[in-house]
């Protein structure tokens, strides 16, 4: 298993989810059983992955090569780095934490698990693979799962907010998949001559014939990967279908859209487009740091005025996301001046990890109070921390972490990327810093009306938080806590990869 360790990761989850299509449907507990342990597994292997990555190598690590498809020279590439790992970390935690999450769906069971087992495969896909088609390929499995999570298991308006989702998601591939064929028929294998999707040649700008060293075709095709992953992101204005995702998304399939699948936006952007068409990374640079400060401020006043906790957590991600891209934009423009460039790209990784593992705590919290009232209504509660003080002590932990106190990991990530970016735009970063103003009014405005103030009688029976899930709550605010004390353990993994990218985007 240790020389495929990245194809079992990928595809354990596939063989669970082909094993409860063969468990009868009345045998809930048994399916429910069978994809935590499918889920396990990968959780076991990334922290394998994490602990036996060198982390002063350069280069990609635990590489499996093979031919594909040899007529169009398409080949299985898996591979990580310093920029994957965390990511694949993050992905093989979360997914574990929402199959237990889940524990409590009783609609169509045996479909629910087998399509998020399918999902977490194509999200250990796209963080390790090294083919630009094979990419693609995981990219665009995770779109059906979402969209049969959300359409079937969702809200009162799910079938609106699948739609929505689909539709914005498929926009973005037809552009990235536009992007990836001009990629491809210009591109020199320099072993073969052909053609090639394989992305560390299409990195190595020799490798680019005439008509892709041409100024406004590498902006085109820069703009088509640009859209596919900032609707991801989501960067304002491709964000409209976040707060309607999440919202009628079931807890579960909340957690791991904005946990996972937004920061596959960003990685996109880091992994294919900076070091593919680093020339268009330094010329949009400007456009992606005021791109980030309007998603901050938008995002956080979105938040402030929502009377719904779970589209407020929503906003909030739309906010927090900005922070990365502003730092995404602020090592582009900076380039070798490599103490800020540094501190602002690895602040945007690190941000990438931390907003996944806050933002997760932050709906499974709105989750565990769902279940219980049947409504996520901010004004309609009121003094639950009497009520609740257990549940109170924990989503308080998450809230503060959201608005970034120092000592938990959302402080890092920010200092980070204003620390990287105030040498090269002051201004904005002045303006962005105001993001963290409007974040802490927004979260210390509902945990008031929740938790604090007159108990409201009508929840005077609500019961605890139970063991289950807190279970899937403390391994996350452990991490939470760790890293905003110690970063040191995601920072080391990072560093020489950040470095190496820099270097690629500065030429």
């Amino acid at each position: 298993m240790g020389e495929h360790i990245l194809s079992w990761m990928t595809f354990f989850p596939v063989i669970g989810a082909a094993v409860i299509a063969f468990i009868p449907s009345e045998k809930k507990e048994i399916i429910k059983t069978t994809a935590a342990a499918a889920a396990a597994v990968p959780l076991i292997l990334a922290v394998q992955l994490f602990i036996n990555f060198d982390r002063e190598a350069t280069g990609f690590q635990f590489v499996e090569h093979y031919t594909w498809i040899k007529s169009f020279n398409i080949e299985y590439f898996m591979g990580i780095d310093g920029l994957s790992v965390p990511m694949m970390l993050l992905t093989a935690l979360l997914s574990f934490i929402c199959i237990i999450a889940s524990w409590k769906i009783d609609k169509s069971v045996k479909g629910y698990f087998a399509l998020f087992l399918i999902l977490e495969a194509g999200m250990f896909g796209v963080f390790c693979a090294l083919d630009f088609f094979l990419f693609y390929v995981f990219w665009e499995v995770m779109l059906l799962p979402m969209y049969f999570l959300i359409g079937i298991w969702g809200g009162p308006r799910r079938e609106y907010a699948a739609i929505k989702f689909f539709l914005y998601t498929l926009a973005g591939s037809v552009l990235m998949l536009l992007a990836m064929i001009a990629l491809y028929l210009n591109t020199i294998d320099p072993e073969t001559g052909g053609h090639t999707f394989n992305m560390l040649h299409m990195m190595d700008q020799a490798n680019h014939n005439a008509w892709l060293q041409a100024a406004n075709i590498r902006h085109l095709i820069w703009f088509g990967l640009f859209i596919g992953f900032a609707i991801k992101i989501p960067a304002f204005p491709f964000h409209t279908w976040l707060p309607d995702a999440h919202v009628e998304a079931p807890t579960a399939v909340s957690v791991i859209l904005a946990g996972v699948l937004l920061k596959m936006g960003t990685y996109g952007i880091l992994r294919i487009s900076y070091p593919i068409l680093p020339d268009q990374a330094q010329w949009f640079a400007y456009a992606m740091v005021v791109m980030g400060a309007i998603n901050i401020l938008y995002g956080a006043y979105c938040a402030m005025a929502q009377s719904d906790m779970k589209k407020l957590v929503a906003y909030s991600s739309v906010s927090h996301m900005g922070y990365v891209m502003l730092g995404m934009g602020a090592a582009a423009k900076i380039g070798l001046d490599l103490p800020s460039a540094q501190a602002a790209l690895n602040g945007a990784v690190f941000q990438m990890f931390a907003h996944g593992t806050i933002t997760a705590m932050m709906f499974l919290c709105v989750g565990v109070i769902y279940d219980r009232a049947h409504h996520r209504n901010i004004d309609g509660f009121g003094g639950l921390g009497m009520q609740m003080p257990i549940y109170f002590t924990v989503f308080s932990f998450a809230l503060f972490a959201a608005l970034g106190l120092p000592g938990l990991n959302g402080f890092i990530g920010e200092a980070m990327i204003f620390m990287g970016t105030f040498p090269a735009f002051q201004t904005v970063a002045i303006i962005s810093a105001l993001g963290i103003i409007i974040g802490a009014a927004y979260v210390l405005w509902m945990l008031q009306r929740v938790f604090l103030g007159p108990k409201n009688d009508k929840y005077d029976d609500l019961p605890e938080i139970s063991a289950r899930e807190l279970f899937t709550l403390v391994p996350i605010g452990i991490i939470v806590l760790i890293l905003g004390v110690y970063p040191m353990p995601l920072l080391n993994l990072m560093k020489v990869s950040m470095t190496e990218l820099i270097k690629a985007v500065a030429g």
